[in-house]
């Protein structure tokens, strides 16, 4: 399974985004897909998880009600909004892809894509 994010850029403050991830090479339906982000010098940091057919969603303490994690499976694709943009919310943003499992959201995932920069100007 391949993961490839888009539509990451260069936004302002107080705005709002909505990221991307493709999968391709798979049965995306059969996967819960997660995203992560990640500050150089910093570790990545798990952000929100999607469950396999779009029922279910798990959040960071510190993103919920601003983050929001979705699907569409016919269009092989989850995306990641992020509403009232900060400019700590500048990094490197990731999707990650798994088989459903029992346990923790935050670890565990098999695919990922390679990311997307996001850099919010104040």
């Amino acid at each position: 399974v391949r993961l490839k994010e888009s539509g990451g850029g260069l936004v302002q403050a107080g705005t709002s985004l909505t990221l991307s991830c493709e999968a391709s090479g798979g049965t995306f339906s059969d996967l819960a897909v997660a995203w992560f982000r990640q500050v150089p010098g910093e570790e990545r940091k798990f952000l929100g998880h999607i469950n396999k057919d779009g029922s279910g969603t798990y959040y960071a303490e510190s993103v919920k009600g601003r983050f929001t994690v979705s699907r569409d499976n016919t269009k092989n694709t989850a995306y990641l909004q992020i509403n009232t943009l900060k400019p700590e919310d500048s990094a490197f943003y990731h999707c990650a892809a798994r088989f459903p499992v029992e346990g923790d959201p935050n670890v565990g995932y098999t695919y990922w894509g390679g990311g997307t920069q996001v850099t919010v100007s104040s």
